[in-house]
């Protein structure tokens, strides 16, 4: 195995993590300070954030009677979920997606069982055969999905939720962007439980990701969670930053309205195909992806080249920047095809 490597970004434009373009102006950021000089840095946390866990209730609408359960991003929460299997059983995904489902399985010596997706949605046919033959513990399915982008079927997911008695965690890291949520059907479904996390609205550093489902299920989960995972200055800033719903909001917008922008721009290039996104992303395909991607890093330019995940040879994906940020990258793909106008991309 490799260790899972992240580059320095250096002082470059960084369109490759999915991470919010925007910071607070300077009044926030004041009144931000003043609310960590409270904290007592001396004593243990909240051992279960319930401060933390109310404001969470209140910004994305939390119905009372399911459970929150924290952890340190969405990893520690995929880990917690993976360490809840017994020895030798299975966890199912599909490809490509979120790596850390496959990587994690392996790292709890899990066996992981891959469903490949068929034209980036989900083949319900194969991975209904799947799912009784191989009878996974845990099925993880992204929605959105990272890294093409869409929603999948949503019926194909009902099919598969109602056809097992496997956990079925929805991943839904990029809410805030798509159109869709099964935030209303965890009550209908037992076996049905929620992921996210804030790292995608705009909180990428301070690491908090939460799992939503039944209280009971939950409660199973959290003999699992090592006490005091949510520190004091993660959980105090999450408070602060999460009751600004406004602001939130407005950024989520802006997103979605430079995302649509963006999208426009590059179905203009003929070499290039655009994917259609529900996330704070775009994939791109196009045939001299590695040319393209070391042309970008020369302009000091970072997006996530993902040609060397199965099935996603030359693909890119660009995380959703500020106006300047999605300016200053077209302007780089206009200069990218002056210099290579002969070349056939296609």
């Amino acid at each position: 195995m490799n260790a899972y490597h992240i580059p320095n970004p250096g002082n470059f434009l960084k369109l490759d993590a999915m991470e919010s373009p925007y910071v607070p102006n300077q009044d926030f950021l004041t009144e931000f300070t003043n609310f960590l000089s409270k904290v007592e840095i001396n004593r243990y946390p909240d051992p279960e954030a319930d401060e933390l866990v109310l404001s969470l209730r209140n910004l994305m609408g939390i119905d009372a009677s399911l459970g929150i359960l924290l952890g340190n991003g969405s990893d520690e929460l995929i880990q917690i979920l993976a360490l809840a299997c017994g020895e030798g059983e299975s966890i199912m995904s599909f490809s490509p997606s979120f790596v850390m489902y496959e990587l994690i399985t392996k790292y709890t010596r899990l066996n992981f069982i891959d469903s490949p997706l068929s034209n980036f949605d989900i083949n319900l046919e194969k991975s209904i055969d799947l799912i009784k033959t191989k009878k996974p513990k845990i099925i993880f399915i992204a929605y959105p999905n990272n890294p093409t982008g869409n929603l999948f079927n949503r019926k194909k997911i009902e099919t598969i939720i109602q056809s097992t008695d496997a956990l079925v965690v929805l991943d839904e890291a990029y809410y805030a962007y798509a159109d869709d949520t099964f935030l209303n059907d965890i009550l209908k479904y037992e076996n049905l439980v929620l992921l996210r996390t804030i790292s995608k609205i705009g909180f990428a550093g301070a690491r908090l990701g939460l799992l939503i489902g039944s209280k009971e299920t939950l409660g199973e989960l959290n003999k699992i969670r090592l006490p005091y995972n949510i520190n004091s200055l993660t959980q105090a800033t999450c408070k602060f930053l999460l009751n600004k719903k406004n602001y939130l909001q407005s950024h989520a917008d802006l997103i979605i309205n430079e995302r649509n922008d963006l999208i426009e721009s590059l179905k203009k290039y003929r070499n290039i195909t655009v994917f259609p996104s529900q996330a704070n992303f775009v994939l791109i395909k196009i045939l001299e992806s590695e040319k393209l991607f070391n042309f970008l890093l020369e302009k000091k330019i970072l997006i996530k080249n993902l040609s060397k995940i199965k099935g996603l040879k030359n693909y890119l994906r660009i995380t959703i920047g500020s106006q300047k940020d999605n300016s200053i990258f077209i302007s780089a793909l206009d200069e990218f095809f002056k210099k290579n106008k002969n070349a056939n991309f296609k």
